[in-house]
């Protein structure tokens, strides 16, 4: 199958849930353990190293950068200079973190895996979303969910869309003045997909990266109820996607070979690739 997209940045581990922000695109090279930004030139800067390995991303009303640090299961404050601790999470999450939103409020939406994907002898189990405000507390706020990956928060901070992977479906929630959720409800059921990092666009359809394999990985546009509307086809299997640029109409993709740790350092496949859209982004992240 061709592909259909341009290549900014290769020789990465394992790039995920990518931000855009201050004109360049930022990520977790989750498994080579650091946050990195580019910019459309393709000029590559390290931002800060982070041991437990970082995975979602997200900004505070202050400017400060917030880092979901996996394997530990905290959640890390960077202000330009060193990390510090928001909050623990490893009592309320059943395996390591995974992505975050962060709404205007600078509350972080934090999924986890529910158990060891990478493990063959694990059963897989249901995991939760856990709410942490600013100052530090924390809450469960959704639950029995099969592995709960990118998310969204829609532009009038009402509506919460999470990729629950393992079940192949978009959910979505409503959001109340706490930042609690109700009213589960399927989005999109996506049957056959594994939707992984979503972003969101300004007609409020939400772009998915399927991370199945490298033949039938895509990008897709998904509208609610579960239409199919456009298609992009990466070089190598898409693990997340976010639209970005002057115009946040680049979309951009977040691929590897593999998401094995064990294989991921061996290869470096990790690449930052994109596309042009014609809808522009919108909502949070």
């Amino acid at each position: 199958m061709k592909c259909d997209t341009e290549l900014l940045l290769d020789g990465l581990v394992f790039p995920e849930c990518p931000r855009w922000q201050a004109g360049k695109l930022w990520f977790s090279d989750m498994i080579g353990r650091k946050v990195m930004s580019v910019d459309l030139s393709g000029n590559v800067e390290t931002i800060v190293k982070v041991p437990g390995q970082p995975a979602g991303l997200g900004w505070l009303p202050d400017g400060a950068l917030l880092i979901v640090s996996m394997t530990d299961r905290k959640l890390l404050r960077y202000d330009s200079h060193s990390l510090s601790e928001i909050a623990d999470l490893s009592q309320l999450a059943s395996f390591h973190l995974n992505d975050m939103v962060i709404d205007s409020q600078g509350r972080s939406y934090i999924g986890n895996f529910g158990f060891d994907i990478h493990s063959i002898t694990s059963t897989p189990s249901t995991a939760n979303v856990i709410l942490v405000t600013q100052d530090g507390n924390t809450k469960i706020v959704a639950d029995n969910l099969l592995f709960p990956n990118g998310s969204v928060i829609t532009p009038d901070e009402q509506t919460y869309i999470v990729a629950e992977s393992l079940a192949q479906k978009l959910r979505a929630f409503t959001i109340h003045h706490d930042g609690t959720l109700t009213n589960q409800r399927t989005w999109a059921q996506l049957d056959g997909l594994l939707p992984d990092g979503i972003c969101l666009d300004a007609e409020g359809a939400v772009w998915i990266a399927s991370a199945t394999d490298k033949d039938t990985s895509e990008v897709m546009r998904i509208t609610e109820g579960g239409k199919v509307t456009h298609r992009i086809k990466p070089s190598n299997i898409a693990f997340a996607c976010i639209l970005g640029g002057p115009d946040r109409r680049t979309l951009f993709i977040a691929t590897a070979d593999t998401s094995n740790p064990e294989k991921a350092f061996t290869k470096q496949s990790g690449r930052i690739e994109y596309a042009e859209v014609d809808v522009p982004g919108a909502g949070f992240p």
